[in-house]
């Protein structure tokens, strides 16, 4: 029997966070929304520390929404600027952190110059292994399901799929997700107590974590609590506390 269990052993693998409060955060300090957001992309850089250091193998954060882009020209086109910065100040401690980066959503709705940053990026980090950063931009949790839904549609029509064959594993495989697991642990910063489109068929059993903090203010001891109440919920996936007591496999 191992007398120094992992600490870690009951950590999520894979985190997802929605990231809010900037703005708010901003207007607090009657200062300019952009403010708020240069300040939260420091939140986002200890949130990536946080996950590295304590072995948390996926994180993925709500960047950009498809509905943001309903949001002001000059906001936009800030946070593609602040999006763009990021790249180029954390790329290489990324890849020296052995951090693979990776990228759901509508890529090509981007600005050229910010797609082609991503790629690089996205390719230099293609083999690293400790962790996945993924980046949710111009990404809808809708969208996603219905990609899926189109793909797998033109594949039974061309014969390469039976239609016997699709089940719900097979379906997430055409999500933009595919190859990662589902989120553990899904995170909303910034008081409001609902999922905006974010993951709405990998969340299906996620653990929800609500947080009345604002994002820039998010730090590690935030993150921890939200580990430490994880870690205090028994996940049962339809099973019953007996069954999860005596060792029952959820799936």
């Amino acid at each position: 029997m191992n007398s120094n269990p992992d600490p870690h052993s009951s950590f999520p693998r894979h985190v997802a966070i929605i990231m809010d409060g900037n703005g708010r955060w901003a207007r607090r300090r009657l200062m300019p929304r952009l403010e708020g957001h240069r300040h939260g992309a420091k939140s986002v850089r200890r949130a990536v520390e946080f996950c590295r250091r304590n072995g948390i193998e996926f994180l993925t954060l709500y960047a950009f929404s498809t509905e943001n882009w309903q949001r002001p020209p000059s906001e936009v086109s800030g946070l593609m600027k602040l999006l763009s910065q990021f790249i180029d100040s954390e790329l290489d401690e990324i890849h020296a952190n052995d951090i693979r980066l990776r990228t759901i959503g509508q890529l090509d709705r981007l600005p050229a110059s910010v797609v082609e940053k991503i790629r690089t990026a996205v390719e230099k980090t293609s083999k690293n292994k400790a962790m996945v950063l993924n980046i949710a931009l111009s990404y809808g949790g809708r969208q996603d399901i219905v990609n899926a839904a189109l793909k797998i549609t033109q594949e039974l029509k061309s014969g390469a799929l039976e239609a016997s064959a699709v089940t719900e594993e097979i379906f997430s495989k055409y999500l933009d997700t595919a190859g990662m697991p589902d989120p553990d642990l899904l995170i909303r910063t910034g008081g409001e107590m609902r999922l905006s489109n974010f993951l709405s068929w990998q969340s299906a059993y996620s653990e929800l974590y609500f947080s009345a903090v604002l994002w820039p203010d998010f730090d590690d001891n935030e993150f921890m609590a939200a580990i430490q109440e994880f870690r205090s919920r028994q996940r049962r996936f339809g099973m019953i506390s007996e069954q999860i007591e005596a060792g029952e496999r959820a799936y």
